[in-house]
């Protein structure tokens, strides 16, 4: 179902809530796309994006004839969605996360992507903020030495009252699972993507708001290859320097045998050699975009797949990987225990 012009790629978009103007804007900024629709059950809403608007999927991929489908609704509707995409004929999807709802679900719907050919990749951005881009390229270089950990606080403020996430993805409230099913999969991606496939986890969790359903706090713990760990360390009622503290949503520290990195709620990123007091300014990202132009950087990558053949990241079979262990993470929570992957 592509269109033949082999220099740009058209693309449609399903899902015009919140988190979509971040893809819009992408999207309007790149030289090698062209978005071509915009679906919404609320056809106001998808009219608002100032794109050729349609309030029914098949509708819109008959007309456009995508070669990419950018899906931005909420998991609960990944499954349905993705499927009338793939009868449709789409060839490459990418898939806002969390990806599906459960890994039973997520595991049918990379199945059913692979027997229609289909290329399908999550939309998980966190590996593309240029901050991790640079620590991992350090980390590579062998810069800090031994590498022992790698620890990250998240502490967006954002939790805090009755009307916490109202303002802006008001389905949090009611999600049975929060701080990790919806946020922490994304240090799930990037501690994988800077250290490794984890080998085992441990998790400790718990509620601080009465008002929402979910988890809002919590640790946990991941062994890592060559005896490096990782900790996560949620909270979303406590916040951190920053301006905007839903740049990097919190602070960073890598360290090793040789120095440490310190990565900062603006985005910079600092490095101490062990032994000195003095810290260097080593990394400074662009201040356009969101998360540091996180978003654009992903869609970008899918463009260069499509139109270059270059390699996918976050390819939704590699990607069962995260869901794996972010159930592990809920199961070692319920039993109090650590759980080998």
């Amino acid at each position: 179902m592509a269109h033949t012009d082999e220099t740009t790629v058209r693309v449609a978009m399903v899902g015009a809530g919140y988190f979509s103007q971040f893809h819009m804007d992408a999207w309007g900024r790149m030289p090698r796309a062209q978005l071509a629709g915009v679906c919404d059950r609320n056809l106001e809403t998808a009219k608002a994006t100032g794109a050729t608007a349609y309030d029914d999927l098949e509708a819109m991929l008959a007309a456009v004839k995508p070669d990419i489908l950018d899906v931005v609704v909420p998991p609960v509707a990944h499954a349905e969605t993705l499927r009338i995409a793939f009868q449709a004929g789409v060839s490459h999807i990418i898939c806002q996360k969390p990806f599906c709802q459960t890994l039973q679900e997520a595991r049918g719907i990379v199945a059913e992507a692979e027997a229609a050919g289909v290329t399908l990749v999550v939309h998980e951005n966190f590996r593309f903020q240029p901050w991790f881009r640079f620590i991992k390229g350090v980390i590579d270089a062998g810069a800090l030495g031994e590498l022992q950990q790698v620890s990250f606080r998240l502490r967006p403020g954002d939790g805090q009252g009755p009307r916490a996430y109202l303002d802006r993805q008001p389905y949090f409230q009611k999600m049975e699972r929060l701080l990790i099913h919806e946020t922490a999969v994304h240090f799930i991606d990037t501690y994988r993507y800077l250290l490794g496939d984890p080998e085992a986890v441990y998790a400790d969790l718990r509620r601080l708001n009465p008002v929402i359903v979910g988890e809002d706090a919590g640790f946990f713990i991941m062994d890592h290859p060559n005896g490096v760990r990782s900790l996560f360390d949620g909270n979303r009622h406590i916040d951190h320097v920053a301006t905007n503290t839903r740049w990097t949503m919190g602070e960073a520290l890598v360290e090793g045998t040789k120095g440490v990195l310190e990565l900062r709620g603006d985005g910079t990123v600092w490095k101490r050699d062990f032994g000195s007091l003095e810290r260097a300014c080593v990394f400074t990202p662009t201040p356009q975009g969101f998360a540091g132009d996180c978003v654009y950087a992903l869609q970008e990558h899918v463009v260069a797949g499509v139109l270059d053949g270059a390699p996918f990241e976050n390819l939704a079979a590699d990607y069962l990987t995260v869901v794996a262990i972010e159930e592990a993470i809920y199961r070692s929570d319920a039993e109090g225990c650590k759980l080998a992957l």
